[in-house]
């Protein structure tokens, strides 16, 4: 049986979520960003035992279609902006988006805006600023590498863009001493 989760966005999300199912005592036969596959079909007994346990790790079943299909649109846009290898986010999202979830975009588009009140570009660009702020935080590459990185076409299109999410340009994020990064479940 597939279970379907809201905020799984991480690997330490399908550690946590495997953990809490096995310790119910189901067997996990895979996992991916959002959704587990385990051996068994739970009863409804069984299935409120997974919500309550779910729960307290910050997690949520989902039993919707609509709200899976959501939550699957969230956790390809994570899995593209957050775990895609660098200098391959320069691809076409809406393309990507609905060759992975195989829908249409537009269908997908509506679905989403009307779930969650933000358009899936917005939500894009609100996780590539995420995606941004932890790169500023690590150091590693400068303003001009890091918009290479993340598919823009200049530094000054993702300083602009930066600014208008944040309200602080990228230099001034990072000579804060504390970093205002936002969980990606909170996106």
């Amino acid at each position: 049986m597939n279970l379907h989760i809201k905020n799984m966005v991480c690997d330490r999300c399908i550690l946590v979520v495997n953990q809490q199912l096995e310790g119910l005592g189901f067997t996990v036969n895979s996992s991916v960003l959002g959704q587990v596959s385990i051996a068994e079909e739970p009863e409804e007994v069984e299935l409120s035992k997974i919500r309550s346990a779910l729960k307290l790790s910050g997690f949520e079943l989902i039993d919707q279609k609509r709200k899976q299909l959501v939550e699957r649109i969230k956790n390809v846009i994570v899995e593209m902006i957050h775990y895609t290898e660098a200098g391959d986010i320069k691809i076409n999202y809406s393309d990507y988006i609905a060759s992975r979830l195989d829908k249409d975009y537009p269908y997908l588009s509506a679905l989403f805006s009307e779930s969650e009140d933000i358009t899936i570009e917005k939500y894009i660009i609100h996780q590539k600023i995420e995606k941004v702020k932890e790169l500023l935080e690590y150091g590693e590459l400068n303003l001009n590498q890091i918009a290479l990185t993340m598919g823009y076409s200049s530094s000054a299109h993702l300083s602009t863009q930066f600014k208008n999410i944040t309200g602080i340009t990228p230099g001034k994020f990072k000579s804060l001493e504390t970093k205002r990064r936002k969980p990606l479940d909170m996106i």
